[in-house]
């Protein structure tokens, strides 16, 4: 069973790294220009993927962090 869960989180980590801008920018689109009927699912996406995107511009910008402290220079 934790393989199972550990499956679902490493799809669900590639889902929304690679899908997290379609839908924050997609999800407006369809809604306001091609009148699509709301749906409670994706807001939740929406709300979710804003919050990934929040997250990231605070670790690379405001705190000035990244995900690998490797450095290149010092490999040389």
């Amino acid at each position: 069973m934790q393989k199972v869960w550990k499956d679902l989180y490493g799809s669900g980590v590639l889902f929304f790294y690679f899908m997290k801008w379609i839908i924050f920018l997609g999800l407006p689109i369809l809604y306001f220009v091609l009148d699509f009927k709301p749906n409670i699912i994706l807001d939740f996406l929406w709300i979710y993927s804003f919050a990934l995107i929040t997250k990231d511009f605070i670790m690379r910008f405001i705190l000035k962090k990244k995900y690998c402290d490797c450095d290149v220079s010092k490999k040389r």
